[in-house]
């Protein structure tokens, strides 16, 4: 059986997202630990949205990485029926110099 791969919605480019929109994104705890998981997942680099914890309902879940993935912090791509979320670290990284990691280590536990 053939698996069609789709390319990643990158969302916006990150030269068209300011700092405010990317702060007022992470300063949700559930999307802060979304976005924690995507930093801290390993391996490629991105979860199946299944795979994500989040303790709200799956169209609460849904809202918030529509939310992220608007404010150019996380790329999704479709493999069927599947979505795979991953952070855009590098990206981020070059636009915003160290507020990713400045960000979850703030907030960390």
């Amino acid at each position: 059986m053939h698996v069609k791969h789709f390319s990643p919605s990158d969302g916006p480019a990150l030269d068209d997202v300011d700092g405010l929109t990317v702060l007022q994104a992470l300063s949700d705890p559930v999307r802060l630990e979304i976005v924690r998981q995507l930093a801290t997942c390993g391996g490629p680099g991105e979860l199946n949205c299944g795979k994500i914890e989040v303790p709200v309902t799956k169209s609460t879940a849904s809202h918030h990485f529509k939310t992220l993935s608007a404010a150019g912090i996380i790329a999704e791509r479709e493999e069927g029926t599947r979505k795979y979320f991953s952070l855009r670290r590098d990206e981020l990284e070059r636009r915003f110099p160290g507020l990713i990691d400045s960000v979850l280590k703030a907030t960390s536990a």
